[in-house]
């Protein structure tokens, strides 16, 4: 529904594993994969922020709980 900060994609990425299970890997910008993945690590949050086309989707939020992609049945079990 809306962007988020680079606080709230660190926490988010924290919660799913790290930054590498945000990516969508097999996305259409195949050239701006390549570069996130070969650049330093210190230097892909940014990038990856700079083109959040790269990220896997739906990204959803319940309170310190969150899913990356669609996952109906985790969702379900959230109150």
């Amino acid at each position: 529904e809306k962007g988020m900060s680079k606080g709230e994609f660190t926490s988010v990425a924290q919660a799913n594993g790290g930054l590498e299970n945000m990516v969508n890997w097999e996305g259409k910008d195949q050239d701006t994969l390549a570069l996130i993945r070969y650049i330093a690590e210190e230097d892909k949050l940014a990038k990856v922020l700079e083109n959040p086309s790269v990220i896997r989707t739906p990204i959803v939020r319940n309170g310190k709980q969150s899913t990356i992609g669609y996952q109906p049945e985790v969702w379900k079990g959230w109150n």
